[in-house]
């Protein structure tokens, strides 16, 4: 709720399941003691915040609305995508992370050039806690369009930067895929990515890529709405602190 609310104030029925993997699929192919903690955490921070200068993420998406229109000027793929969401969200209008889960699995078990064991729920449910500003566990049709759109930006890079064609990214290309895909960071906080997400040979498949670069979006924009003097430096609580890095 933290992490949501600093971004916003800074700035399924199995019956529709193929239909929908078709639809998105179209659309995607059209991630010790107290002075011990501060100097960890200080030093995080500092990583963060030299990457964080080079980011210009694009505007977070609006709060959630009673979105049931489609608005007159939007463009035929917005309409399209609209279409689908409704199918997909029901009659609340809202994407939880098990629907997110089952849609996010049929789109790319379409996509035999990414290797992936599927989607996570875990996965899907720090997707959605980093974009659910008002902390109901799902996402509106604002949200899911940004998540979505961020989706399909970093799939292109993801396959741009398969150099060997073996549906992962490996070590030596990950640091060019992660500035392809907006995020300009030094080694080290490249081997602790690498060290998080990669498998023991240091190759990220397509759900870990996405969740890697998923969480790196809203640390990154959580990180530049606190800090509104642009200084590198952000102060927080430590309830702010925990309930940034539990629910995310």
């Amino acid at each position: 709720m933290f992490l949501a609310k600093a971004l916003l104030s800074g700035g399924s029925g199995s019956g529709h399941g193929g239909s929908l993997a078709h639809g998105l699929g179209d659309l995607l192919t059209g991630g010790g003691r107290g002075s011990n903690l501060g100097g960890l955490v200080g030093g995080l921070v500092n990583l963060i915040s030299e990457a964080a200068a080079q980011y210009n993420p694009e505007p977070p998406p609006p709060p959630h609305n009673c979105f049931t229109n489609v608005e007159a000027y939007d463009s035929e793929e917005i309409r399209q995508f609209h279409r689908l969401f409704v199918q997909l969200a029901g009659d609340d209008m809202e994407v939880c992370a098990t629907e997110l889960r089952d849609i996010l699995n049929k789109v790319v078990s379409r996509h035999q050039d990414l290797k992936t064991d599927g989607f996570s729920l875990d996965t899907c449910r720090s997707m959605v806690a980093v974009m659910d500003n008002d902390t109901n566990g799902k996402l509106g049709f604002e949200e899911f369009k940004y998540l979505w759109n961020n989706i399909k930006k970093w799939q292109c890079v993801y396959k741009q930067y398969d150099t060997d064609q073996s549906g992962t990214v490996g070590r030596a290309q990950l640091p060019g895929a992660l500035k392809a895909a907006g995020f300009h960071l030094n080694e080290q906080l490249c081997q602790v990515i690498i060290r998080r997400y990669a498998d023991e040979h240091g190759s990220m498949d397509f759900n870990n890529f996405i969740s890697c670069l998923v969480r790196l979006d809203s640390m990154f924009r959580t990180f530049k709405s606190l800090d509104r003097d642009g200084e590198g430096r952000i102060k927080v609580t430590i309830e702010d602190w925990l309930e940034l890095t539990m629910y995310s």
